[in-house]
């Protein structure tokens, strides 16, 4: 059986690991994250939402997701 090699990303300042070759999308389709309520940064530029499944993540890459929240 072939192994998939893993990449080491930092999400929200933790260690993740992904198999080569995921996407921006993978990554927030993992943890469950409401496009339409979320902002997300790669690498400290804003990632618009139309490219997601075209963002390929790299080793080391760090990104950082956002959730609005309403309220008064």
């Amino acid at each position: 059986m072939k192994k998939l090699k893993k990449i080491k990303i930092n999400l929200n300042g933790k260690t993740a690991l992904f198999p080569n070759g995921s996407t921006v999308f993978n990554v927030i389709k993992k943890i469950n994250a409401p496009l339409d309520k979320i902002a997300i940064e790669l690498n400290k530029k804003i990632v618009n939402k139309k490219n997601l499944r075209k963002i390929s993540l790299r080793n080391k890459d760090k990104i950082e997701i956002v959730h609005f929240i309403g309220g008064g």
